[in-house]
């Protein structure tokens, strides 16, 4: 007589099925949240202080290369010094919305 096979364990979704250790989207996703694309290039400032508001920090920090690493490094997001360093300066605008994208979705899902 054959076995049947032991379950271990049950399927995910939803919500579960996100990777906790990655990007929620990318830094080009601007039309994923059109307030969040609209604030970062219009009211820059506002959106930094936004962002180092949610992270507990000062706001003068939320657009800084050191804002981004300490997200990346808090959440276990692979990445580099120098690519934090190249994403904050060359893209400074789409650096930001993607990490206020990434808290906006972390604080939805309960991980933040």
């Amino acid at each position: 007589m054959a076995s049947s096979p032991v379950i271990t364990s049950q399927p995910q979704f939803g919500i579960a099925s996100i990777a906790r250790n990655s990007w929620q989207t990318e830094k080009f996703d601007c039309c994923s949240d059109c307030k969040v694309c609209a604030c970062g290039t219009f009211c820059f400032c506002c959106l930094g202080c936004k962002v180092a508001k949610d992270m507990g920090e000062c706001c003068c920090c939320g657009s800084s290369v050191a804002m981004r690493t300490l997200y990346r490094t808090r959440y276990r997001i692979p990445g580099t010094l120098l690519c934090d360093c190249c994403t904050a300066v060359c893209c400074a605008p789409c650096s930001l919305c993607q990490l206020k994208r990434d808290i906006n979705i972390r604080k939805e899902l309960g991980i933040f």
